[in-house]
């Protein structure tokens, strides 16, 4: 079967819980899923989910935790770059069906990876390998490898009127 590339991009919310549906659907086929999360850097609910239920299915974080109102460090940098180092490894096994990059789009936006580096990734993908691209900010020249490209639009969030993040909700 021919594997093809998503993405998930925009500024609406939906994105990684669009990822994780596509997971939870090829979990229910047998199908080997990897989930790799750049800048996350805790335990969110979608993660225990994986972890208690989907045993085909596998998550790592390659972040230290959310940075977006400071810069990013030499800490953050090496994590993201181990990260990316480790799927194309993941990728050359050809051992998974489907692997989702969920929030690679930000650490290209904060220069933690190359645009370059994604762009082999996906060039040299197996071409029975489903791979997922989640994020804001997604780069045009990314965008043009995509087989599928879906814009999350943000009309009305509740977050304006100062709601938090609501557990088993937003993490």
């Amino acid at each position: 079967m021919k594997g093809y590339v998503h993405i998930y991009t925009g500024n609406g919310k939906g994105k990684t819980t669009a990822a994780f549906g596509l997971a939870l659907r090829a979990s229910g086929a047998d199908k080997k899923v990897f989930i790799a999360q750049f800048i996350k850097g805790k335990t969110y609910s979608e993660i225990k989910a994986v972890q208690n239920y989907l045993p085909q299915t596998e998550v790592k974080q390659y972040g230290n935790g959310y940075f977006i109102k400071k810069k990013p460090n030499d800490s953050d940098i090496e994590t993201a770059l181990q990260g990316l180092y480790e799927i194309n490894e993941m990728v050359k096994s050809e051992r998974y069906d489907l692997i989702i990059l969920d929030e690679i789009f930000i650490a290209l936006h904060y220069k933690l990876i190359s645009v370059e580096a994604v762009r082999q990734l996906i060039t040299t993908k197996p071409a029975n390998l489903e791979l997922v691209l989640t994020g804001r900010y997604a780069p045009d020249e990314i965008i043009e490898l995509a087989d599928l490209v879906t814009e999350m639009k943000e009309v009305k969030h509740y977050y304006k009127k100062d709601v938090p993040a609501r557990k088993g909700i937003e993490f």
